[in-house]
Protein backbone atom coordinates (compact mmCIF):
# COMPACT_ATOMS: atom_id res chain seq x y z
CA UNK A 1 0.00 0.00 0.00
CA UNK A 2 1.20 3.64 -0.88
CA UNK A 3 2.09 6.28 2.05
CA UNK A 4 -0.26 8.02 1.28
CA UNK A 5 -3.11 5.61 1.07
CA UNK A 6 -1.70 4.43 4.35
CA UNK A 7 -1.84 7.91 5.58
CA UNK A 8 -5.64 7.82 4.51
CA UNK A 9 -6.18 4.64 6.37
CA UNK A 10 -4.91 5.93 9.43
CA UNK A 11 -6.42 8.80 9.53
CA UNK A 12 -10.15 7.56 8.62
CA UNK A 13 -9.08 4.70 11.68
CA UNK A 14 -7.87 8.18 14.40
CA UNK A 15 -11.10 9.69 13.16
CA UNK A 16 -13.56 7.06 14.08
CA UNK A 17 -11.52 6.59 17.58
CA UNK A 18 -12.20 10.43 18.38
CA UNK A 19 -15.69 10.35 17.35
CA UNK A 20 -16.11 7.58 19.71
CA UNK A 21 -14.31 8.48 22.73
CA UNK A 22 -15.17 12.86 22.54
CA UNK A 23 -11.26 13.31 22.11
CA UNK A 24 -10.44 17.15 22.18
CA UNK A 25 -7.07 16.86 22.28
CA UNK A 26 -4.17 14.46 20.74
CA UNK A 27 -0.51 13.98 21.58
CA UNK A 28 1.62 13.98 18.54
CA UNK A 29 5.48 12.28 19.33
CA UNK A 30 8.43 13.29 17.34
CA UNK A 31 11.75 12.92 16.72
CA UNK A 32 14.77 15.28 14.69
CA UNK A 33 14.66 12.87 11.98
CA UNK A 34 11.05 12.73 11.06
CA UNK A 35 11.96 16.25 9.78
CA UNK A 36 14.55 15.16 8.00
CA UNK A 37 12.14 13.26 5.49
CA UNK A 38 9.95 15.38 3.49
CA UNK A 39 6.97 12.26 2.94
CA UNK A 40 6.81 12.62 6.38
CA UNK A 41 6.21 16.14 6.60
CA UNK A 42 3.66 16.04 4.51
CA UNK A 43 1.52 13.59 6.11
CA UNK A 44 2.48 15.57 9.49
CA UNK A 45 0.65 18.82 7.35
CA UNK A 46 -2.45 16.58 6.66
CA UNK A 47 -2.50 14.99 10.02
CA UNK A 48 -2.67 18.30 11.56
CA UNK A 49 -5.50 19.37 8.86
CA UNK A 50 -7.41 16.53 9.78
CA UNK A 51 -6.93 16.88 13.77
CA UNK A 52 -8.16 20.50 13.41
CA UNK A 53 -11.32 19.47 11.28
CA UNK A 54 -12.44 17.32 14.05
CA UNK A 55 -11.99 20.15 16.32
CA UNK A 56 -8.89 18.39 18.09
CA UNK A 57 -6.10 20.49 19.15
CA UNK A 58 -2.52 18.60 18.38
CA UNK A 59 -0.05 19.03 21.26
CA UNK A 60 3.60 18.18 19.64
CA UNK A 61 6.74 16.93 22.32
CA UNK A 62 9.33 15.21 21.22
CA UNK A 63 9.67 11.26 21.41
CA UNK A 64 12.07 11.01 24.48
CA UNK A 65 11.82 7.08 24.35
CA UNK A 66 13.49 6.84 20.56
CA UNK A 67 15.50 9.75 20.39
CA UNK A 68 19.39 9.47 20.35
CA UNK A 69 20.22 12.71 21.58
CA UNK A 70 22.29 13.34 24.41
CA UNK A 71 21.88 15.42 27.26
CA UNK A 72 20.54 19.22 26.75
CA UNK A 73 23.36 21.16 25.01
CA UNK A 74 25.81 18.60 24.80
CA UNK A 75 24.54 17.92 21.52
CA UNK A 76 24.58 20.73 19.29
CA UNK A 77 23.65 18.69 15.80
CA UNK A 78 20.07 18.21 14.86
CA UNK A 79 17.50 19.80 13.79
CA UNK A 80 15.22 21.10 16.89
CA UNK A 81 16.75 21.26 20.82
CA UNK A 82 14.13 22.51 22.63
CA UNK A 83 9.89 23.17 23.05
CA UNK A 84 10.98 26.95 21.03
CA UNK A 85 12.79 25.92 18.03
CA UNK A 86 10.61 22.56 17.58
CA UNK A 87 7.06 25.04 17.62
CA UNK A 88 9.04 27.88 15.15
CA UNK A 89 10.13 24.54 12.85
CA UNK A 90 6.44 23.30 13.18
CA UNK A 91 5.13 26.74 12.54
CA UNK A 92 7.10 27.06 9.33
CA UNK A 93 6.03 23.76 8.13
CA UNK A 94 2.40 24.33 8.83
CA UNK A 95 2.86 27.44 7.14
CA UNK A 96 0.91 29.22 10.53
CA UNK A 97 -0.34 32.54 10.24
CA UNK A 98 1.29 33.19 13.45
CA UNK A 99 3.46 31.68 16.37
CA UNK A 100 2.84 32.85 20.19
CA UNK A 101 5.66 32.03 21.88
CA UNK A 102 5.22 32.11 26.05
CA UNK A 103 7.91 33.53 28.66
CA UNK A 104 8.05 34.45 32.15
CA UNK A 105 8.38 38.24 31.55
CA UNK A 106 5.92 40.19 29.58
CA UNK A 107 8.38 40.14 26.24
CA UNK A 108 12.04 41.25 25.11
CA UNK A 109 13.44 43.84 27.30
CA UNK A 110 16.39 46.34 26.00
CA UNK A 111 17.87 45.32 29.49
CA UNK A 112 17.23 42.68 32.06
CA UNK A 113 13.61 43.51 33.04
CA UNK A 114 13.82 44.05 36.64
CA UNK A 115 15.91 47.40 36.14
CA UNK A 116 13.68 50.70 36.16
CA UNK A 117 15.22 51.71 33.08
CA UNK A 118 14.44 48.99 30.70
CA UNK A 119 12.19 49.32 27.89
CA UNK A 120 10.23 46.72 26.36
CA UNK A 121 10.85 46.36 22.97
CA UNK A 122 7.85 45.99 20.96
CA UNK A 123 9.06 45.34 17.17
CA UNK A 124 12.15 43.10 17.37
CA UNK A 125 14.19 44.42 14.25
CA UNK A 126 17.98 42.58 14.39
CA UNK A 127 20.14 45.15 13.15
CA UNK A 128 18.88 47.34 16.03
CA UNK A 129 18.40 45.56 18.78
CA UNK A 130 20.66 42.02 18.46
CA UNK A 131 23.86 43.90 19.66
CA UNK A 132 22.38 45.98 22.50
CA UNK A 133 20.78 43.07 24.67
CA UNK A 134 22.16 40.72 26.68
CA UNK A 135 20.98 37.47 27.52
CA UNK A 136 20.73 35.67 30.92
CA UNK A 137 20.75 32.12 31.62
CA UNK A 138 18.57 29.52 30.11
CA UNK A 139 15.26 28.70 31.33
CA UNK A 140 14.84 27.36 34.91
CA UNK A 141 11.66 24.98 33.95
CA UNK A 142 12.98 24.09 30.30
CA UNK A 143 15.99 23.26 27.96
CA UNK A 144 15.81 27.12 26.52
CA UNK A 145 15.81 30.41 27.53
CA UNK A 146 15.38 34.42 25.69
CA UNK A 147 17.50 33.26 23.72
CA UNK A 148 16.13 30.19 22.75
CA UNK A 149 12.80 31.77 21.88
CA UNK A 150 14.44 34.88 20.15
CA UNK A 151 16.32 32.54 17.62
CA UNK A 152 12.84 30.36 16.85
CA UNK A 153 11.45 33.73 16.47
CA UNK A 154 13.89 34.89 14.23
CA UNK A 155 14.01 31.88 12.11
CA UNK A 156 10.24 32.06 11.92
CA UNK A 157 9.52 35.40 11.07
CA UNK A 158 12.33 35.62 8.19
CA UNK A 159 10.13 32.03 6.80
CA UNK A 160 6.93 34.21 6.83
CA UNK A 161 5.17 33.33 10.19
CA UNK A 162 5.21 36.61 12.42
CA UNK A 163 5.89 36.05 16.09
CA UNK A 164 5.21 37.32 19.11
CA UNK A 165 6.97 36.96 22.29
CA UNK A 166 5.12 37.32 25.35
CA UNK A 167 3.89 36.37 29.37
CA UNK A 168 2.27 32.84 29.89
CA UNK A 169 1.45 34.47 33.10
CA UNK A 170 -0.28 37.42 32.17
CA UNK A 171 -4.66 37.21 32.05
CA UNK A 172 -5.55 36.35 28.72
CA UNK A 173 -2.36 36.77 26.78
CA UNK A 174 -2.73 34.57 23.99
CA UNK A 175 -6.61 36.45 23.06
CA UNK A 176 -5.01 39.57 23.82
CA UNK A 177 -2.54 39.28 21.26
CA UNK A 178 -5.19 37.69 18.49
CA UNK A 179 -7.15 40.69 19.14
CA UNK A 180 -4.54 42.76 18.03
CA UNK A 181 -3.21 44.34 21.65
CA UNK A 182 -0.09 45.64 21.37
CA UNK A 183 1.59 43.12 24.05
CA UNK A 184 5.40 41.53 23.78
CA UNK A 185 7.27 41.50 21.01
CA UNK A 186 6.73 41.27 17.48
CA UNK A 187 8.86 39.57 14.76
CA UNK A 188 8.22 40.06 11.44
CA UNK A 189 10.28 39.51 8.01
CA UNK A 190 9.33 43.14 7.43
CA UNK A 191 9.80 45.04 9.98
CA UNK A 192 12.05 46.98 9.46
CA UNK A 193 10.10 48.81 6.78
CA UNK A 194 7.32 49.78 8.65
CA UNK A 195 8.13 50.13 12.40
CA UNK A 196 6.54 53.49 13.72
CA UNK A 197 9.07 56.06 14.09
CA UNK A 198 8.15 58.54 17.31
CA UNK A 199 9.95 61.82 17.51
CA UNK A 200 9.11 61.47 21.19
CA UNK A 201 9.30 58.23 23.19
CA UNK A 202 6.21 57.52 25.95
CA UNK A 203 9.28 57.50 28.56
CA UNK A 204 10.40 61.62 27.68
CA UNK A 205 6.79 62.21 27.40
CA UNK A 206 6.17 61.12 31.01
CA UNK A 207 9.66 62.57 32.29
CA UNK A 208 8.87 65.67 30.49
CA UNK A 209 5.45 65.63 32.45
CA UNK A 210 6.76 65.28 35.68
CA UNK A 211 10.35 67.66 35.28
CA UNK A 212 7.60 70.53 33.79
CA UNK A 213 4.87 70.00 37.21
CA UNK A 214 8.02 69.86 39.60
CA UNK A 215 8.27 73.51 38.49
CA UNK A 216 3.97 74.24 38.44
CA UNK A 217 4.33 72.93 42.53
CA UNK A 218 6.75 75.37 43.09
CA UNK A 219 4.44 78.48 41.57
CA UNK A 220 2.35 80.13 44.34
CA UNK A 221 -1.72 79.82 44.54
CA UNK A 222 -1.81 83.14 42.58
CA UNK A 223 0.25 82.22 39.91
CA UNK A 224 -1.28 78.62 39.57
CA UNK A 225 -4.31 80.73 39.40
CA UNK A 226 -3.06 83.02 36.73
CA UNK A 227 -2.44 80.30 34.40
CA UNK A 228 -6.05 79.41 34.53
CA UNK A 229 -7.67 82.29 33.90
CA UNK A 230 -5.46 82.74 31.14
CA UNK A 231 -6.47 79.32 29.54
CA UNK A 232 -10.08 80.69 30.31
CA UNK A 233 -9.41 83.80 28.26
CA UNK A 234 -7.83 81.31 25.39
CA UNK A 235 -10.70 78.87 24.89
CA UNK A 236 -12.66 81.93 24.07
CA UNK A 237 -10.53 83.81 21.97
CA UNK A 238 -9.83 80.61 19.73
CA UNK A 239 -13.96 79.56 19.59
CA UNK A 240 -14.24 79.64 16.04
CA UNK A 241 -11.58 77.13 15.55
CA UNK A 242 -12.56 74.98 17.94
CA UNK A 243 -15.57 74.39 16.67
CA UNK A 244 -14.44 73.48 13.71
CA UNK A 245 -12.53 71.23 14.14
CA UNK A 246 -15.10 69.41 16.51
CA UNK A 247 -17.59 70.19 13.52
CA UNK A 248 -15.54 67.97 11.52
CA UNK A 249 -14.87 65.20 14.07
CA UNK A 250 -18.94 65.20 14.58
CA UNK A 251 -19.20 64.80 10.55
CA UNK A 252 -16.50 62.36 10.09
CA UNK A 253 -18.70 60.47 13.00
CA UNK A 254 -21.70 60.35 11.63
CA UNK A 255 -20.36 59.05 8.10
CA UNK A 256 -19.11 56.28 10.21
CA UNK A 257 -22.39 55.41 11.41
CA UNK A 258 -21.37 56.06 15.00
CA UNK A 259 -24.53 55.93 17.78
CA UNK A 260 -25.90 58.80 18.46
CA UNK A 261 -25.38 58.72 21.97
CA UNK A 262 -21.38 59.01 20.93
CA UNK A 263 -22.23 61.33 18.45
CA UNK A 264 -23.77 63.40 21.39
CA UNK A 265 -21.15 62.88 23.91
CA UNK A 266 -18.69 64.18 20.87
CA UNK A 267 -20.27 67.48 20.26
CA UNK A 268 -19.29 70.65 21.69
CA UNK A 269 -22.40 72.39 21.68
CA UNK A 270 -22.57 76.45 21.04
CA UNK A 271 -22.59 77.51 24.65
CA UNK A 272 -19.66 74.94 25.92
CA UNK A 273 -16.55 77.12 25.04
CA UNK A 274 -18.23 79.44 27.40
CA UNK A 275 -18.96 77.06 30.13
CA UNK A 276 -16.04 75.77 29.72
CA UNK A 277 -14.29 78.88 29.93
CA UNK A 278 -16.60 79.93 33.14
CA UNK A 279 -16.15 76.55 34.81
CA UNK A 280 -12.19 77.22 34.56
CA UNK A 281 -12.48 80.66 36.08
CA UNK A 282 -14.94 78.98 39.43
CA UNK A 283 -11.42 76.73 39.68
CA UNK A 284 -8.60 79.49 39.94
CA UNK A 285 -11.09 81.21 42.26
CA UNK A 286 -11.55 78.10 44.81
CA UNK A 287 -9.21 77.54 47.73
CA UNK A 288 -5.77 75.79 46.76
CA UNK A 289 -5.91 72.12 46.73
CA UNK A 290 -2.00 71.43 47.41
CA UNK A 291 -0.16 72.86 50.29
CA UNK A 292 -3.15 72.83 52.85
CA UNK A 293 -2.52 71.60 56.81
CA UNK A 294 -4.66 69.19 57.13
CA UNK A 295 -3.51 67.38 60.48
CA UNK A 296 -1.12 68.84 63.15
CA UNK A 297 0.24 66.29 65.76
CA UNK A 298 2.68 66.87 68.74
CA UNK A 299 4.28 63.82 69.06
CA UNK A 300 6.47 64.82 71.09
CA UNK A 301 7.76 67.72 73.36
CA UNK A 302 8.78 70.02 70.53
CA UNK A 303 8.30 67.58 67.96
CA UNK A 304 5.10 68.15 65.36
CA UNK A 305 3.93 66.03 62.54
CA UNK A 306 1.93 67.82 59.56
CA UNK A 307 -0.31 65.93 56.80
CA UNK A 308 -0.14 68.31 54.15
CA UNK A 309 -2.14 68.10 50.54
CA UNK A 310 0.12 67.57 48.03
CA UNK A 311 0.35 66.48 44.06
CA UNK A 312 0.10 63.05 42.89
CA UNK A 313 2.80 63.32 40.37
CA UNK A 314 2.02 62.70 37.10
CA UNK A 315 -1.24 61.26 36.06
CA UNK A 316 -2.26 59.11 33.01
CA UNK A 317 -5.54 59.68 32.12
CA UNK A 318 -7.65 57.72 29.25
CA UNK A 319 -10.90 59.30 28.11
CA UNK A 320 -14.43 58.59 26.43
CA UNK A 321 -15.31 60.74 23.34
CA UNK A 322 -16.18 63.67 24.96
CA UNK A 323 -13.69 66.78 24.03
CA UNK A 324 -14.50 68.77 27.12
CA UNK A 325 -12.98 65.96 29.44
CA UNK A 326 -9.86 67.12 27.94
CA UNK A 327 -10.29 70.68 29.24
CA UNK A 328 -11.88 70.32 32.44
CA UNK A 329 -9.04 67.40 33.35
CA UNK A 330 -6.15 69.68 32.22
CA UNK A 331 -7.44 72.47 34.61
CA UNK A 332 -7.81 70.49 37.44
CA UNK A 333 -3.95 68.98 36.64
CA UNK A 334 -2.50 73.21 36.72
CA UNK A 335 -4.70 73.63 39.51
CA UNK A 336 -3.73 70.84 41.39
CA UNK A 337 0.03 70.78 40.65
CA UNK A 338 0.13 67.62 38.83
CA UNK A 339 1.43 67.02 35.02
CA UNK A 340 -0.72 64.71 32.99
CA UNK A 341 -0.52 62.49 29.87
CA UNK A 342 -3.99 62.61 28.25
CA UNK A 343 -5.51 59.86 25.53
CA UNK A 344 -8.68 60.98 24.15
CA UNK A 345 -10.87 58.01 21.49
CA UNK A 346 -9.66 58.41 17.93
CA UNK A 347 -13.24 59.88 16.80
CA UNK A 348 -11.99 63.65 18.90
CA UNK A 349 -8.85 63.51 17.35
CA UNK A 350 -9.07 66.79 15.70
CA UNK A 351 -10.94 68.39 18.69
CA UNK A 352 -8.81 66.95 21.31
CA UNK A 353 -5.46 67.94 18.76
CA UNK A 354 -6.83 72.04 18.64
CA UNK A 355 -7.87 71.78 22.30
CA UNK A 356 -4.71 70.87 23.51
CA UNK A 357 -2.68 73.40 21.15
CA UNK A 358 -4.66 75.77 22.78
CA UNK A 359 -4.18 75.13 27.06
CA UNK A 360 -0.41 74.35 26.30
CA UNK A 361 -0.07 77.87 24.55
CA UNK A 362 -1.04 79.33 27.49
CA UNK A 363 1.10 77.54 30.03
CA UNK A 364 4.48 80.01 30.57
CA UNK A 365 8.11 78.98 29.68
CA UNK A 366 8.70 78.61 33.27
CA UNK A 367 6.82 75.46 33.71
CA UNK A 368 6.97 74.28 30.55
CA UNK A 369 4.21 73.05 27.51
CA UNK A 370 4.91 69.58 28.28
CA UNK A 371 3.43 69.91 31.24
CA UNK A 372 0.55 68.33 29.97
CA UNK A 373 1.29 65.67 26.74
CA UNK A 374 -1.58 64.23 24.36
CA UNK A 375 -1.08 60.46 23.34
CA UNK A 376 -2.10 60.35 19.81
CA UNK A 377 -1.88 56.68 19.27
CA UNK A 378 -3.12 53.89 21.39
CA UNK A 379 -0.22 51.93 20.91
CA UNK A 380 1.55 54.52 22.95
CA UNK A 381 -0.70 53.30 26.16
CA UNK A 382 0.98 50.40 26.08
CA UNK A 383 4.47 52.14 26.51
CA UNK A 384 2.58 53.99 28.96
CA UNK A 385 1.84 51.76 31.40
CA UNK A 386 4.89 49.90 31.78
CA UNK A 387 5.82 53.06 33.18
CA UNK A 388 5.65 52.69 36.55
CA UNK A 389 8.57 54.30 37.92
CA UNK A 390 7.41 57.60 36.42
CA UNK A 391 3.65 57.54 36.01
CA UNK A 392 1.94 57.94 39.69
CA UNK A 393 -1.91 56.96 38.53
CA UNK A 394 -3.87 55.98 35.82
CA UNK A 395 -7.76 57.03 35.58
CA UNK A 396 -9.49 55.09 32.85
CA UNK A 397 -12.75 56.88 32.13
CA UNK A 398 -14.34 54.70 29.70
CA UNK A 399 -16.08 51.15 29.26
CA UNK A 400 -15.87 47.94 31.48
CA UNK A 401 -14.00 46.36 28.66
CA UNK A 402 -11.18 49.65 28.69
CA UNK A 403 -11.05 49.89 32.65
CA UNK A 404 -10.16 46.14 32.90
CA UNK A 405 -7.61 46.05 30.44
CA UNK A 406 -5.85 48.84 31.83
CA UNK A 407 -6.10 47.52 35.60
CA UNK A 408 -4.55 43.82 33.79
CA UNK A 409 -1.95 45.35 31.76
CA UNK A 410 0.09 48.00 34.54
CA UNK A 411 1.17 47.67 38.02
CA UNK A 412 0.72 51.44 38.29
CA UNK A 413 -2.45 52.55 40.40
CA UNK A 414 -5.42 52.70 38.91
CA UNK A 415 -8.22 54.89 39.77
CA UNK A 416 -11.53 54.65 37.91
CA UNK A 417 -14.75 53.01 37.91
CA UNK A 418 -16.34 50.75 34.69
CA UNK A 419 -19.84 51.17 34.75
CA UNK A 420 -22.80 53.77 35.51
CA UNK A 421 -25.51 51.75 36.16
CA UNK A 422 -27.89 54.36 38.14
CA UNK A 423 -30.95 53.24 40.03
CA UNK A 424 -33.95 55.91 40.62
CA UNK A 425 -36.19 53.98 43.61
CA UNK A 426 -39.44 55.61 43.95
CA UNK A 427 -41.16 54.17 47.47
CA UNK A 428 -44.49 53.63 48.15
CA UNK A 429 -44.64 57.24 50.35
CA UNK A 430 -43.37 59.02 47.43
CA UNK A 431 -45.02 62.62 45.99
CA UNK A 432 -45.66 61.34 42.24
CA UNK A 433 -45.18 64.78 41.04
CA UNK A 434 -41.68 65.28 42.39
CA UNK A 435 -41.41 61.34 41.18
CA UNK A 436 -42.13 62.22 37.61
CA UNK A 437 -39.92 65.12 37.54
CA UNK A 438 -37.15 63.84 39.18
CA UNK A 439 -37.57 60.35 36.39
CA UNK A 440 -37.50 62.70 33.60
CA UNK A 441 -34.51 64.60 34.43
CA UNK A 442 -32.70 61.69 35.53
CA UNK A 443 -33.27 59.81 32.12
CA UNK A 444 -33.84 62.70 29.17
CA UNK A 445 -31.58 65.62 30.15
CA UNK A 446 -28.27 63.73 29.12
CA UNK A 447 -29.05 60.30 28.37
CA UNK A 448 -25.59 59.16 27.81
CA UNK A 449 -23.59 60.58 30.77
CA UNK A 450 -22.56 57.94 32.97
CA UNK A 451 -25.23 59.69 36.22
CA UNK A 452 -27.92 59.07 33.55
CA UNK A 453 -31.00 56.91 35.20
CA UNK A 454 -30.71 53.35 33.61
CA UNK A 455 -32.78 51.31 35.80
CA UNK A 456 -36.36 52.67 37.53
CA UNK A 457 -37.06 50.97 40.59
CA UNK A 458 -40.94 51.06 41.80
CA UNK A 459 -42.85 49.75 45.26
CA UNK A 460 -44.84 47.16 44.56
CA UNK A 461 -48.00 49.39 45.65
CA UNK A 462 -47.82 51.78 43.49
CA UNK A 463 -48.46 48.74 40.28
CA UNK A 464 -51.91 50.97 39.71
CA UNK A 465 -51.47 54.20 40.56
CA UNK A 466 -51.91 56.97 38.39
CA UNK A 467 -48.86 58.56 38.53
CA UNK A 468 -46.96 55.66 37.71
CA UNK A 469 -48.66 55.52 34.63
CA UNK A 470 -48.18 59.80 33.44
CA UNK A 471 -44.17 59.05 34.47
CA UNK A 472 -44.10 56.20 31.79
CA UNK A 473 -46.40 57.97 29.24
CA UNK A 474 -43.68 61.01 29.78
CA UNK A 475 -40.65 58.67 29.48
CA UNK A 476 -42.49 57.41 25.71
CA UNK A 477 -43.68 60.34 24.87
CA UNK A 478 -40.16 62.00 25.16
CA UNK A 479 -38.88 58.43 23.00
CA UNK A 480 -37.76 56.46 26.01
CA UNK A 481 -37.61 52.89 25.10
CA UNK A 482 -38.30 51.26 28.25
CA UNK A 483 -37.59 47.74 28.99
CA UNK A 484 -38.94 45.17 32.21
CA UNK A 485 -37.70 43.03 35.04
CA UNK A 486 -39.72 40.16 35.09
CA UNK A 487 -42.44 41.09 37.11
CA UNK A 488 -42.35 44.36 35.14
CA UNK A 489 -42.50 42.34 31.74
CA UNK A 490 -45.57 40.53 32.90
CA UNK A 491 -47.62 43.41 34.71
CA UNK A 492 -46.98 46.04 32.34
CA UNK A 493 -46.54 43.81 29.19
CA UNK A 494 -43.42 45.62 28.13
CA UNK A 495 -40.24 43.82 26.09
CA UNK A 496 -38.03 41.86 28.98
CA UNK A 497 -34.88 43.36 29.60
CA UNK A 498 -31.87 41.04 28.60
CA UNK A 499 -30.29 42.09 32.08
CA UNK A 500 -30.59 44.77 34.82
CA UNK A 501 -26.58 44.95 34.76
CA UNK A 502 -26.85 47.01 31.81
CA UNK A 503 -25.87 50.53 31.04
CA UNK A 504 -27.76 51.77 28.03
CA UNK A 505 -25.94 55.50 27.37
CA UNK A 506 -28.94 56.49 25.43
CA UNK A 507 -32.97 56.59 25.17
CA UNK A 508 -33.86 53.42 26.73
CA UNK A 509 -33.88 52.35 30.46
CA UNK A 510 -35.05 48.99 32.32
CA UNK A 511 -38.09 49.26 34.99
CA UNK A 512 -38.90 47.10 37.93
CA UNK A 513 -40.70 46.32 40.85
CA UNK A 514 -39.93 45.69 44.33
CA UNK A 515 -41.45 44.86 47.69
CA UNK A 516 -39.77 47.29 50.07
CA UNK A 517 -36.63 49.88 50.87
CA UNK A 518 -34.69 47.02 51.81
CA UNK A 519 -35.81 44.92 47.99
CA UNK A 520 -34.70 48.06 46.62
CA UNK A 521 -31.28 48.15 48.35
CA UNK A 522 -30.64 44.52 47.98
CA UNK A 523 -31.00 45.06 44.14
CA UNK A 524 -29.05 48.01 43.85
CA UNK A 525 -26.24 45.89 45.24
CA UNK A 526 -26.41 43.12 43.07
CA UNK A 527 -26.68 45.39 39.49
CA UNK A 528 -25.55 48.93 40.38
CA UNK A 529 -22.22 49.68 39.44
CA UNK A 530 -21.39 51.76 43.20
CA UNK A 531 -21.55 55.11 41.09
CA UNK A 532 -25.19 57.26 41.71
CA UNK A 533 -28.46 56.06 43.25
CA UNK A 534 -31.43 58.24 44.61
CA UNK A 535 -34.62 57.06 46.66
CA UNK A 536 -37.92 59.78 46.04
CA UNK A 537 -40.25 59.35 49.26
CA UNK A 538 -41.78 61.54 51.67
CA UNK A 539 -40.96 59.21 54.95
CA UNK A 540 -37.34 60.54 56.49
CA UNK A 541 -37.15 56.68 58.12
CA UNK A 542 -37.30 54.56 54.76
CA UNK A 543 -35.11 57.79 53.37
CA UNK A 544 -32.63 57.36 55.87
CA UNK A 545 -32.37 53.89 55.36
CA UNK A 546 -31.86 53.94 51.92
CA UNK A 547 -29.47 55.92 52.66
CA UNK A 548 -27.13 54.80 54.73
CA UNK A 549 -27.41 51.11 53.03
CA UNK A 550 -26.82 51.99 49.76
CA UNK A 551 -22.83 51.30 48.94
CA UNK A 552 -22.29 53.85 46.00
CA UNK A 553 -20.30 57.16 45.82
CA UNK A 554 -23.43 59.11 45.59
CA UNK A 555 -26.54 58.77 47.06
CA UNK A 556 -29.51 60.93 47.11
CA UNK A 557 -33.43 61.89 48.93
CA UNK A 558 -35.76 63.26 46.28
CA UNK A 559 -32.68 64.88 44.15
CA UNK A 560 -31.78 64.07 40.38
CA UNK A 561 -28.63 61.40 39.44
CA UNK A 562 -27.58 63.76 37.55
CA UNK A 563 -26.55 66.18 40.38
CA UNK A 564 -23.71 63.61 41.07
CA UNK A 565 -21.53 66.30 39.36
CA UNK A 566 -18.08 67.63 40.43
CA UNK A 567 -19.06 71.53 39.26
CA UNK A 568 -22.11 70.89 41.45
CA UNK A 569 -20.41 69.23 44.66
CA UNK A 570 -17.95 72.90 44.47
CA UNK A 571 -14.96 70.46 43.29
CA UNK A 572 -14.09 72.90 40.28
CA UNK A 573 -15.28 70.47 37.05
CA UNK A 574 -17.92 67.80 36.50
CA UNK A 575 -14.95 65.68 35.80
CA UNK A 576 -14.20 64.22 39.71
CA UNK A 577 -12.18 61.49 41.71
CA UNK A 578 -14.13 58.39 42.57
CA UNK A 579 -15.52 59.63 46.40
CA UNK A 580 -18.25 58.93 48.84
CA UNK A 581 -21.23 61.57 49.24
CA UNK A 582 -23.59 59.57 50.66
CA UNK A 583 -25.52 62.47 52.21
CA UNK A 584 -28.96 63.81 51.39
CA UNK A 585 -29.86 66.82 48.70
Amino acid sequence: MATADRTRTFMKDVKRVIIKLDVSSSQLLVTDSDFENPNFRERLCETVESLLDLKVVPIFNENDAISTRKAPYEDSSGIFWDNDSLAGLLAIELKADLLVLLSDVDGLYSGPPSEPGSKIIHTYIKDKHYSGITFGDKSRVGRGGMTAKVKAAFVASNSGTPVVITSGFASQSIVRVLQGEKIGTLFHKDASLWEPSKDVSAREMAVAARECSRRLQNLSSDERKKILLDIADALEQNEDLIRTENEADVSAAQDAGYQKSLVDRLTLKPEKIASLAKSIRTLANMEDPINQILKRTEVAEDLVLEKTSCPLGVLLIVFESRPDALVQIASLAVRSGNGLLLKGGKEAMRSNTVLHKVITGAIPDNVGQKLIGLVTSRDEIADLLKLDDVIDLVIPRGSNKLVSQIKASTKIPVLGHADGICHVYIDKSADMNMAKRIVMDAKTDYPAACNAMETLLVHKDLIKAPGLDDILLSLKTEGVAIYGGPVAHEVLCIPKADSFHHEYSSMACTIEFVDDVQSAINHIHRYGSAHTDCIITTDDKVAETFLRQVDSAAVFHNASTRFSDGARFGLGAEVRPIFGVNGII
